[in-house]
């Protein structure tokens, strides 16, 4: 059901784009130029070049996260995303027209391209959310026993409707027995197994609705699906064994080992010339060495020494851990973490082999030590090389050092060791990329 409505968006993005650029032709050339020629005519001049321009806006909106449903959402946070998407778009769509060359040079269409489909994009969004958490019907489902990650899960459904799923609660394995009951009345379509069923009754009851014709999850797998995270607290040793292909993967870790090799020595070339830029703002900013190195653990638990531009003020600095808006942090730092070029000295250690460009972010040793005595799972992370951006970075959430933060953390960063691949990889990059456009760094 959610890629129904994904692709009901998508194509309904698609419809927009091309009434914006049917109404930009009208105003161009009816309108500013009193040109009556065919719309037809006008419009073959245009339809190749501007086939690729909607691509690269559905890709921005793709990279933006404008097809995620727990982004959907009206708000502040939604709206930031979509103009930071159509920003980026239309920067790609200059650039192409200007590297594309040849008769066609459409400043003035595709300045009213980009103002018009401004117009109608936000209010066809709005409209679209209106009707999917008012209106269409929604996958109903209730969860087979009880936990605190699952009534956190329940809530977020509850808070996100643009997903698609309604909870009707829970049912507790002693009530079991009314289960089928509840489906019937409450035309559920969905269970959720929160809990193991040893029970052979409680077995039978279930095996019994199959014929019910409705979706069977494990609760790990459905979080999963949802929230692009793996419930540590809801799995055991037995899911690693089942879901960590590691034997599976070593086509893709060569192709990433050499392509993190190249891609940071050309990386270097390019960025070389900014490196003594960056050294003087640091240095005129406050006192201080120009780079900060620091021990942190790598893949398989070895330690090695991180490169960094500095960020922060020396004086009184007392090796505290990073906090949000932190003051220590100076304002040349503030502009290399937001658009993240404080970490290019660490294309270093991705020719030295220590970190990779996607991974987990390298925590300190003694802070990894402490994290690893309280929260399941933790050096499991280790598994992999360590990276510049990664899966949590992207998400869109900040999370600190707390332990409560910490273990979110781990969650994006399980998902990863799961699912990592090529696609995953490239999707990363480019959420990366859309993360420093509108410098969403910290």
């Amino acid at each position: 059901m959610n890629r129904a409505r994904q692709l009901f968006l998508l194509l309904g993005d698609l419809v927009v784009l091309s009434l914006a650029l049917a109404a930009t032709i009208f105003i161009r050339y009816r309108l500013i130029s009193q040109d009556f020629r065919s719309f037809g005519e006008i419009l073959a001049i245009y339809r190749n070049s501007f086939a690729i321009v909607f691509i690269l806006w559905l890709f921005c909106f793709y990279v933006g996260g404008l097809y995620r449903p727990n982004t959907l959402a009206n708000g502040r946070n939604f709206n930031r995303n979509a103009l930071a998407s159509i920003f980026s778009a239309a920067l790609l769509s200059i650039m192409f027209f200007y590297f594309q060359g040849g008769d066609i040079n459409p400043k003035t269409i595709l300045f009213i391209f980009i103002v018009v489909f401004s117009v109608i994009f936000l209010p066809w969004r709005r409209f679209y959310n209106i009707l999917l958490k008012s209106y269409l019907p929604k996958n109903k489902l209730v969860f087979i026993g009880q936990s605190l990650p699952a009534e956190k899960l329940e809530k977020e459904l509850a808070l996100y409707p643009q997903m698609g799923w309604k909870s009707e609660g829970f049912v507790t394995l002693e009530n079991i027995g009314a289960l089928r009951q509840l489906i019937e009345g409450k035309n559920i379509k969905t269970i959720i197994l929160n809990s193991r069923t040893n029970s052979e009754e409680a077995q039978q009851i279930l095996f019994d609705c199959l014929k019910l014709k409705i979706n069977f999850y494990s609760f790990p797998h459905f979080y999963e699906l949802v929230t692009g995270k793996i419930p540590v607290e809801e799995i055991d040793k037995s899911w690693f064994l089942e879901n960590l292909n590691e034997g599976g993967k070593k086509i893709y870790n060569l192709g990433k080992k050499i392509s993190d090799f190249l891609g940071a020595i050309i990386l270097i070339i390019v960025s070389l010339v900014f490196w003594p830029l960056i050294a003087l703002l640091i240095i005129a900013d406050s006192r201080g060495p120009v780079f900060f190195t620091q021990k942190r653990l790598g893949e398989n638990e070895k330690v090695f020494s991180m490169l960094k531009f500095r960020t922060m003020r020396v004086a009184g600095n007392t090796g505290e851990m990073t906090a949000e808006n932190d003051p220590r942090i100076t304002k040349v730092g503030n502009f290399l973490r937001k658009t993240r070029l404080d970490e290019i000295p660490q294309l270093l250690n991705i020719i030295k082999g220590e970190m990779s460009f996607i991974g987990p972010r390298p925590e300190r040793p003694d802070f990894a030590k402490q994290l690893s005595e309280k929260i399941p799972f933790y050096k499991t992370r280790l598994l992999i090389k360590p990276g510049i951006t990664g899966w949590d970075q992207v998400s869109g959430i900040y999370h600190s050092p707390s332990e409560e933060d910490t273990l979110e953390k781990l969650q994006y960063d399980l998902f990863y060791l799961k699912h990592r691949s090529l696609y995953l990889d490239l999707t990363i990059v480019l959420k990366t990329i859309a993360t420093v456009l509108r410098r969403g760094g910290r």
